[in-house]
């Protein structure tokens, strides 16, 4: 029988972009603007992407290297503020395995010309697939995909 665990853990991420809260916001809600950006910098060619960016609706970003399981991402928007607050709820499956349950709120604050983002994220990461390290690395990499992106369409 396989050994079952799960390691609960909360992170805090901060960033500031030099975009206004509106453009921030857009990047995160616009399905068009998040395909560009929300993506595996190692396994650059998702296999399904799906984005319904209202209070209830799905997001689903699938992929993964050609030799081995797809990585899922699945969330589901609970609260949406526009150009201040985005509260989801989201899973991560390495193939048919469950790794990672978590809540994430991102927070929008005006700062001079720019906007400093919040991200908090509480987690439980199943059965030692994952772990907190390795998910705070990763959606600090993502971040700054966006930074990277931002900085091309401003």
């Amino acid at each position: 029988m396989t050994e079952r665990s799960v390691v609960h853990s909360t992170f805090i991420i901060e960033r500031l972009y030099p975009a206004p809260p509106s453009k921030v916001f857009f990047a995160l809600g616009n399905a068009d603007a998040k395909r560009r950006w929300f993506t595996d910098p190692d396994n650059p060619m998702p296999g399904r992407f799906e984005m319904d960016f209202r209070v209830g609706g799905k997001e689903v970003n699938a992929g993964g290297p050609k030799d081995g399981p797809i990585h899922v991402y699945t969330a589901t928007y609970q609260d949406i503020v526009p150009d201040q607050r985005i509260v989801y709820s989201y899973d991560m499956l390495f193939g048919e395995t469950r790794i990672s349950v978590s809540l994430a709120t991102i927070q929008l604050f005006a700062e001079g010309e720019g906007t400093r983002l919040v991200l908090t994220e509480q987690g439980a990461f199943l059965d030692g697939h994952d772990t907190p390290s390795t998910r705070e690395h990763g959606t600090g990499v993502l971040l700054d995909l966006l930074d990277a992106f931002l900085d091309k369409t401003t």
